[in-house]
């Protein structure tokens, strides 16, 4: 056996143990509701802290059944919810719960409610609070077969479709990582766009072509996404007693697990690692193979645009070679946005981040940390005061007088 297949077997061997996860990670898909109330988030992390919660179900054009979660704060009361509606969207392998995670003085979940605003929370299909599709099981490959394109396109769309018909107003949109992914490709769409009042976002991404991640770079210098999509493996499910197992053979002389976050995402400065246990009773949430792979496209190619299928399916799908580059420039000049950025994000670059701001027709309000990596932007112990003051203070130069 050469150096290479040396190496790459046991790393391929982890990869599998990711895709092959049999866990149940989706609730249940024949029917719409929840099983229970105990298996709601609202009931898991909201309410037991004392905040008013209810749970809506939206069904996207593709037939997947969404959760969104409305908040407001312990003095509240949702039927007579006056602040300004906000919908929370996560990032990858996250859900809403990524929002509720540290105290009530941390999470920015329970900071906007308390606020005054009415608090929505997105989940996007594959989740752990989603509620499946109307026709498919998450077994059958039809259910996996999105990226962050039909996210942006359907799931958002649809969630700030319900947010804006209940609440009869323009949504302000926060987004962390993939969530500004999806933000920024939605806001291209003059449609989607006119149901949007400003928006927040957190590690923002539209380009990844200088992603610093180790081990995410050896990923894409791997082709494992195209490894296991020729394995005939379409969910990403990091949950399973063999994934831990292989986890551990896998730092064992190969990888350096005692800082395994931060060659992921780069080092994180305020990251509280002693709740990591608890953390983990939520995240990791299921994503697509396939997202995963236009993810990766994006690093190889350098480009933010619609899902690369090949020169003649391409051809097919969009009548012409390459997949449609989303334009950033179309979003509105007139459109407030804010970003907050840091010089330790291995995945949000400060050199992408810059291209970004160059694209758009207009000048966001910025924010930058120089401390910060990834995960600080939404779990730091300092973020309310080092990031999620300065958002409020965004949106409250936003709002109408007669908002309240």
């Amino acid at each position: 056996m050469d150096k290479f297949s040396a190496f790459l077997l046991p790393l391929l061997c982890f990869f599998l143990s990711l895709f092959l996860s049999d866990a149940d990670f989706t609730g249940n898909l024949s029917d719409p509701g929840l099983t229970s109330s105990a298996d709601s988030l609202c009931a898991q992390l909201i309410e037991p802290n004392g905040y008013f919660c209810s749970e809506h179900t939206v069904q996207t054009k593709d037939g997947y059944l969404l959760a969104l979660q409305r908040v407001s704060s312990r003095s509240g009361d949702l039927r007579v919810q006056q602040g300004h509606p906000v919908l929370l969207q996560h990032g990858l392998f996250m859900a809403g719960d990524a929002w509720f995670l540290d105290s009530t003085e941390q999470s920015l979940g329970f900071i906007l409610a308390d606020q005054g605003f009415d608090v929505w929370v997105g989940n996007v299909r594959g989740t752990r609070w989603s509620h499946g599709h109307i026709s498919l099981l998450d077994t059958d490959k039809e259910f996996w077969e999105w990226s962050w394109q039909e996210l942006a396109l359907y799931d958002l769309a649809e969630m700030l479709h319900y947010i804006y018909a209940v609440t009869s107003s323009k949504v302000f949109i926060v987004g962390h990582s993939q969530g500004t992914i999806m933000s920024l490709a939605a806001l291209t769409q003059s449609d989607i766009v006119e149901m949007v009042e400003a928006a927040a976002l957190l590690s923002p991404i539209s380009y990844l072509e200088h992603v610093s991640a180790p081990l995410v770079l050896r990923m894409v210098a791997l082709h494992l996404d195209q490894m296991v999509l020729a394995l005939g493996l379409h969910q990403l499910n990091f949950r399973s007693d063999v994934l831990v197992n292989l986890v551990e053979s896998l730092c064992d002389g190969q990888v350096d697990c005692t800082d395994f976050l931060s060659s992921i995402t780069g080092k994180n400065c305020c990251f509280n690692i002693t709740r990591m246990n608890f953390y983990l009773d939520y995240e990791p949430h299921p994503s697509s193979v396939k997202n995963l792979r236009h993810l990766f496209q994006m690093i190889r190619q350098g480009t933010f645009a619609q899902y690369d299928y090949g020169i003649l399916k391409n051809l097919l799908t969009y009548g012409q070679f390459k997949p449609p580059a989303f334009d950033l420039n179309s979003i509105p000049k007139s459109l407030p946005l804010w970003m907050s950025y840091g010089g330790n994000d291995a995945l949000a670059d400060i050199t992408d981040v810059q291209r970004t701001l160059e694209e758009l027709s207009s000048k966001p309000e910025l924010l930058y940390l120089e401390n910060y990596g990834h995960i600080d932007f939404l779990l730091s112990i300092k973020a309310n005061r080092d990031i999620y003051d300065h958002m409020i203070g965004f949106f409250r130069s936003l709002e109408k007088p007669s908002s309240y």
